[in-house]
């Protein structure tokens, strides 16, 4: 009996839809909207009209990754080393792998300056909004780029006297439709021979500029603000701060509308263990989070009504003894559907070297995605981001 040849496949594309007129170019231009980048950019080639849309119409890019945003598939971690290597692999993939089979892939970030990317620092070194990353080279110099398309740019030098460390949040401002970043400077201010004061200088750039912009000096000088990047949420910029007498903790809010500050009060569940210096500020589930340590556990903390201080809950608790050895968690990252935490942790207390748990809530389990051995180097800062067609630069 003979074999019954295999048909091809039938499958409807994009292109046979155009070319053909069988849809009017509005409707294909919202089926596009669905596509992941991957794809988009491959479809760049199909004729003038695609590739216009597709590689530089701004209103095109915003919507397609507000779609994605719903999308887990379309959520993937990023990690960077010390030598500038990325590896992003899918947050679906991270949760639902094997952990001895989890993929992902591993690109050379193309920038010309070696010397440069090879004094990257080393940690709280990235910040991230609507698919574009902010890498802190050095406390002078930052980097954006949008790993997917392969754009970069250097932003202009950022320069203070006396100047000790500085921190890089970027962020989208709604109100001037634009892409900014915000450095706050800690610096030392001579105010007699031999006697210095500390103090957090900040500064605004936006993105299509040439020039940084100085903005209303961070409040204090009483108060210290981490030493990583902030988190942006609600056309604000979060700062888990502790005051220099006291240490006492809250949390400091830059408005980007009215470039002003004000104070939110940090949760207080227990009173034997309250904020303290190794406790970390976030986003988790559209909500301003924290991550504070106990005695035997860390909590996970979120603000359900951003600006409400009675609003804080605690999501789960996560147990601080492993069976890899003593460690401690450093941030976290995602939560997924099932309740399944991708964490940071440092292993030892004196070791700077930093690695990626998933720790399963329901089942009280832990598991390590194996893809992270990929990374070259010191691993710089693993971050969750969207992928996106937007560069606004």
């Amino acid at each position: 009996m003979a074999k019954r040849r295999k048909q091809p496949q039938q499958t409807l594309t994009l292109t046979s839809l155009h070319l053909s007129g069988s849809l009017p170019f509005d409707l294909v231009v919202e089926i596009l909207y669905r596509l992941p980048v991957k794809h988009l950019l491959q479809l760049r080639c199909v004729c003038k009209s695609w590739n216009s849309i597709i590689s530089r119409d701004s209103d095109f890019a915003k919507k397609q990754f507000r779609l994605s945003t719903s999308s887990h598939d379309r959520h993937h971690l990023i990690l960077s080393s010390s030598k500038f290597l990325l590896s992003h692999s899918s947050i679906s993939s991270i949760f639902t792998s094997t952990f001895t089979t989890a993929t992902s892939t591993v690109k050379q970030f193309g920038y010309g300056k070696r010397s440069i990317l090879n004094k990257i620092a080393y940690r709280n070194s990235a910040s991230t909004c609507d698919g574009i990353l902010c890498f802190k080279i050095h406390d002078t110099l930052a980097l954006v780029c949008n790993p997917f398309i392969r754009k970069f740019k250097r932003l202009p030098l950022l320069k203070f006297p006396h100047q000790f460390h500085t921190s890089y949040t970027l962020v989208y401002d709604r109100f001037t439709n634009s892409y900014k970043i915000i450095a706050v400077t800690n610096s030392y201010k001579i105010i007699a021979v031999n006697t210095s004061r500390m103090k957090y200088e900040v500064s605004v750039h936006t993105l299509g500029t040439r020039c940084w912009r100085r903005i209303l000096d961070f409040p204090g000088p009483d108060l210290i603000p981490n030493s990583g990047s902030g988190t942006f949420l609600n056309d604000s910029v979060n700062w888990l701060t502790s005051g220099i007498a006291d240490w006492a903790y809250l949390i400091i809010s830059l408005d980007l509308e009215k470039e002003s500050y004000q104070k939110l009060s940090v949760p207080v569940f227990d009173v034997d263990f309250p904020i303290s210096m190794m406790s970390t500020l976030g986003t988790l589930r559209g909500c301003l989070s924290l991550l504070s340590p106990r005695d035997t556990f860390y909590d996970v903390l979120i603000m359900k009504e951003y600006g409400d201080e009675n609003s804080w809950i605690k999501l789960f608790s996560v147990p601080q003894t492993n069976p890899w050895g003593d460690c401690h968690y450093t941030k976290v990252l995602y939560i997924s559907e099932d309740d399944q935490v991708l964490m940071e942790f440092c292993k030892g207390w004196t070791e700077t070297k930093y690695s990626l748990v998933v720790y399963d809530s329901i089942n009280n389990t832990f598991k390590i995605p194996k893809f992270q051995n990929n990374i070259h180097g010191h691993m710089v800062a693993p971050e969750i981001y969207v992928e996106s067609l937007i560069c606004p630069f």
